[in-house]
Formats: structure tokens, C-alpha cells, sequence
């Protein structure tokens, strides 16, 4: 049967996904720091739908961890037809305000982890000769953002850039099948917003993440997600000027 990684899969947009995906026929190998949110969320889709769960406990932000992991499990499953690189982080402060800190924990976690994944994915699918890489993004990586926000939309704007990198170099290779999509999400409700008040267009997790699901079942290079109000809004933060941008986001 085919199998997808999903790594930050213990919560949020990474859990939901899990069990959209087992709902349409996928295996699964789950990754993230918290194996006993990872152990109830493998017990509820195996009752749910019969499909294979696999997962492992594993913090992004060790690369050695993550090439391991990404091995044991193909050794683990056999193929690995799918890698969603979805593990994120949130935290951030508005530049020069004294947070360095959280600014750095927040790009080592949203890109250097995520360049980390990539690779291992990649490792795996050039081995295989084929497979689907696909890494979340975010709206807020269409242009620079403000505030708490600044960090995060360049760790997000980095990722999508390194995805279409691959796809580039992708085109050059007939002899590997391996496609790449970006996914863009807009406000969808999960653990890493719930704190936050007044913002504007979210849907709740599950209308929000079956529009993920459905962008990344179609292989689209590219799905600003769900697609009303985002795709509209999405062109005008490419093209505003950023007094307009300051008012959309």
C-alpha cells in the first residue's frame, strides 16, 4: 500500500492530515517530539480505518535523528511513496527587540529542519527512483511580514524556494519520477494559533486541512489553501504595496 511521512504530526495540521490521509487508502509513518500524543493518534486511526501506523519519536532540529529516522523508516515500510515536511515552530519577535533567540530557534527549526528532511526524503526517493516530496509553507511567505511574523514568512518564503529548487533540478532527471509541491496554507486552526485573537478568514482544522489534502493528492506544484479566500489574496500580497499588505495580514 503506499505510504506517506509526516513529520510534526503529533497535533494540529500534521495529525489531521494523518487522518485524512489513512481515510483515503494511505499507510502512514509518523514523526514528532511527542511519541505519546503520536501512540493515541496511531490507536484512533487503526480503529478508524485499519491502515498501517508506524511512528518514532523525533525532534527536527537533530539532523542526525532525522536521516535516521527517515531510514529506519523505509526499512521499516519498504517504499516510501510520500514525505510531508510539516514540522513548524511559531515563535518570533519583532527583529532587534532583544528575542534573537526565538528568532533563531524559529529559523533552525523551519528551514535548517526542514533542509535536513529534504534531503533525507531525498535520499530515499533517489534511491526508489520515484516519490512525492511536499513541503508546508505558509500565505504569510508571499512577502515580508511585520512583527512576531518577520522570522517565520522568511523561514516559510526559504522553504518554498528550496522546493522549487528541487523541482528544477527535478526536471532535469527523466529517469526519476519524483515530484514536488508547496503548500501554502492560509489561517487554519491548530495548537500553534490558538492563542491568537482576531484573525482574519480562519477555518477550522478540518475544512482547512481537507483543502491541503486535496492540493496534495492533485501533486500540485503549487495550492494557496483553502483556495477561497487565499488564491485572491495570495495574488494581491505578491503585488500590494506593503501599505496594503500591512492591512490584509
Amino acid at each position: 500500500m503506499p505510504t506517506t511521512i509526516i513529520t510534526g504530526a503529533s497535533s494540529g495540521l500534521g495529525a489531521e492530515m494523518a487522518r485524512q490521509l489513512a481515510a483515503r487508502g494511505w499507510d502512514l509513518c509518523l514523526a514528532a517530539r511527542r511519541l505519546d500524543r503520536l501512540e493515541a493518534l496511531r490507536d484512533e486511526i487503526v480503529d478508524r480505518t485499519g491502515r498501517r501506523v508506524e511512528i518514532r519519536a523525533l525532534d527536527v532540529a537533530d539532523d542526525d535523528a532525522v536521516f535516521a529516522t527517515f531510514r529506519g523508516f523505509r526499512d521499516d515500510v519498504g517504499t516510501i511513496d510520500r514525505v510531508i515536511i510539516n514540522a513548524g515552530l511559531g515563535k518570533g519577535a519583532p527583529i532587534g527587540t532583544g528575542r534573537y533567540d526565538a528568532n533563531r530557534q524559529t529559523a533552525m527549526v523551519n528551514f535548517v529542519a526542514a533542509l535536513a528532511q529534504a534531503e533525507a526524503a531525498m535520499e530515499i526517493f533517489r534511491d526508489q527512483k520515484h516519490g512525492h516530496l511536499v513541503m508546508i509553507s505558509s500565505v504569510s511567505a508571499m512577502r515580508g511580514m511585520r512583527k512576531t511574523v518577520t522570522t517565520y514568512a522568511a523561514t516559510k518564503a526559504g522553504v518554498a524556494t528550496l522546493a522549487e529548487g528541487i523541482r528544477n533540478e527535478m526536471l532535469g532527471e527523466p529517469d526519476l519520477d519524483i515530484r514536488v509541491s508547496v503548500i501554502y496554507p492560509g489561517y487554519i486552526r491548530s495548537e500553534m494559533n490558538e492563542r491568537v485573537s482576531h484573525t482574519p478568514y480562519i477555518v477550522d482544522t478540518e475544512p482547512g486541512v481537507h483543502a491541503m489534502v486535496e492540493a496534495i493528492e492533485k501533486e500540485k506544484a503549487h495550492a494557496l489553501v483553502p483556495p477561497w479566500p487565499w488564491v485572491p489574496v495570495g495574488k494581491a500580497l505578491r503585488h500590494a504595496p506593503l501599505r496594503v499588505v500591512r492591512r490584509l495580514m
